[in-house]
């Protein structure tokens, strides 16, 4: 099996720690380390929808915009503020973080 890791997708900055970390990604290999080395926690149904995408999309099995979405939902889960354009809007779009903690 061959997994391409530059498969990109557009840009999405997460804002960690109340601002004081910013992470900053846009390929598959930047959102699997982000996911399995620096995310805040391993649990969560959106966040393993997210690490099971990006499999797929490493694999080539899903496209890019598929991860790009479940990052969102995930970052949302974890209550991180994500900050990435709206596709489907052409927009920037501004995710608030998540009340629950």
């Amino acid at each position: 099996m061959r997994f391409d890791m530059s498969r990109s997708f557009p840009t999405i900055i997460l804002v960690f720690d109340e601002g004081k970390d910013r992470k900053v990604i846009c390929t598959a290999r930047e959102a699997a380390q982000l996911l399995l080395k620096e995310w805040p926690t391993d649990d969560g149904e959106e966040f393993l929808t997210a690490v099971r995408t990006c499999l797929e999309v490493l694999t080539g099995d899903t496209d890019p915009e598929k991860l790009h979405e479940a990052i969102v939902r995930a970052a949302y889960e974890a209550g991180i503020a994500a900050i990435t354009t709206d596709n489907s809007l052409g927009i920037f779009r501004i995710y608030p973080v998540s009340q629950v903690r």
